[in-house]
């Protein structure tokens, strides 16, 4: 029996780096933005505006790398525990795995003789990957990978952070709270744009969202520091 190949260019394959990755830049541009602002509205120095930003940046890209290390690897035992609760099951009752797994065929829309069939033969194939895809809900593109996820967001940040950071390299003190908050803003929708593209959604959409965050938090940010208006 010849088989037709048919190839189709999906995208949920990408979720996972994609949303450490996004995260990641969109914070690093956002934290660091909304510091250099914050600071620069007190009358700080810009030495002691670029420090803070650079501060700020190793930080950020530290946080991120452990919150996502920590927090996938979370969900990476979880998955771990469930697929070897499910061997055990497999190992002491696999009639009961078997109906499980026919069970959950059904629901989806066979009948019963043929949902027994594909319950019988995917478990001769491979049953924790059946019972893990079809029951768990876990996949490869699903799965926790939490060095992927620290190093991917640390990385994303740290190149986000940069690039306020380099408006205020380049721009003079007095124009640094516009300069930056502006270049930001533009950094966040190139950021959303290219992140909707890559995941196959809409851009203008999703350059909005991610402006009108970082331009709250900047605001929000600038406030304080014009409220305070300390040298620090």
């Amino acid at each position: 029996m010849n088989i037709l190949k048919h190839v189709e260019a999906h995208r949920i394959h990408r979720s996972g780096w994609l949303r450490a990755a996004v995260l990641g830049a969109n914070d690093g541009i956002v934290s660091t933005a909304s510091l250099v602002v914050g600071v620069a509205a007190a009358e700080t120095s810009p030495e002691k505006i670029l420090m803070v930003g650079v501060a700020g940046l190793v930080a950020g890209a530290m946080s991120m790398a452990a919150g996502e290390y920590v927090s996938v690897s979370s969900q990476a035992d979880t998955e771990h525990a469930d697929l070897e609760w499910e061997r055990q099951e497999l190992a002491a009752n696999p009639v009961h795995e078997h109906e499980e797994l026919t069970g959950i065929y059904i629901r989806r829309g066979l009948d019963a003789e043929l949902a027994s069939r594909v319950a019988a033969q995917l478990m001769a194939h491979n049953a924790i990957d059946a019972h893990a895809r079809d029951e768990l809900g876990i996949s490869g593109t699903t799965a926790a990978h939490p060095v992927h996820a620290a190093l991917a967001s640390a990385a994303s940040f740290t190149i986000g952070a940069m690039l306020p950071l380099a408006v205020v390299l380049v721009m003079p003190q007095p124009a640094l709270i516009w300069s930056v908050s502006g270049c930001s803003l533009l950094f966040l929708a190139l950021l959303g744009s290219i992140a909707a593209r890559a995941g196959g959604a809409p851009v203008w959409t999703a350059a909005a969202r991610v402006t009108f965050w970082g331009a709250l938090a900047m605001a929000l940010t600038a406030g304080t520091g014009f409220l305070f208006g300390i040298t620090t």
